[in-house]
């Protein structure tokens, strides 16, 4: 069965990044814009190629990391649906420092940089929003570090839960512990050392990626 054509406009129209936009510039911006069916496991870029796109997940996920898909590989972010990356090289104009790879089958917009820098030049409030967004960007990766520099490993990976969870009881695990684990910058043995630990003392509740939190209390006292 052949897939419909996906109504880019409709699709920028719909992301928050996008929506100061009128519907002459959500025009003017979706001319080029390229839409990406990838596999998992398909390399959306590699680390040294020149940026010249900015990258929306409409669904799936998709990772960022040094030295995809070695054993050294560090994981440095896992971009969802709703989210972009790669917007910020094109205005350095310096190449992708990093390896995009998708988790799980993905959908993802590629906007031309040309097309942004005349959207960001024609709209003060987009211009705004764009920076915006790579203020919040830039604010995580110094909580990251936070976390890795005072933060001891069970800690980190207790936050990462809590905040996964949402104040909820349970969720899913958005790919797999490995990949988590570099994300996290632990080894996958300690992961599942801590993740057994938690589970021992009665914390929370493993099965397969599915977590559940039987006392937040206490876990929120290892954070």
């Amino acid at each position: 069965m052949t897939k419909r054509p996906l109504d880019v406009i409709g699709a920028l129209s719909s992301l928050p990044m996008f929506q100061t936009l009128n519907a002459q510039e959500l025009a003017r911006l979706s001319v080029g814009t390229r839409v990406l069916r990838a596999g998992r496991g398909q390399v959306l870029f590699s680390k040294g190629e020149p940026a010249e796109n900015c990258h929306i997940v409409l669904f799936g996920k998709v990772k960022l990391a040094l030295s995809a898909g070695t054993t050294q590989e560090k994981v440095l972010e896992i971009v969802g649906p709703g989210e972009s990356f790669g917007e910020a090289l094109l205005f350095l104009g310096k190449p992708y420092p990093v390896t995009a790879e998708c988790l799980v089958e993905s959908l993802v917009l590629q906007v031309p940089g040309a097309n942004l820098f005349a959207a960001v030049d024609a709209n003060p409030r987009f211009a705004r929003q764009v920076l915006a967004g790579l203020s919040a960007r830039l604010h995580r990766l110094i909580n990251d570090v936070e976390a890795f520099s005072t933060r001891n490993a069970a800690q980190r990976l207790v936050g990462y839960l809590l905040n996964l969870c949402g104040g909820g009881s349970s969720a899913e695990l958005p790919t797999s512990k490995h990949v988590i684990a570099s994300l996290l910058n632990l080894t996958p043995e300690t992961l599942s050392r801590i993740l057994h630990a938690l589970t021992v003392d009665g914390l929370i509740e493993v099965d397969g990626r599915r977590i559940v939190i039987r006392d937040a209390g206490r876990l929120r006292e290892y954070a």
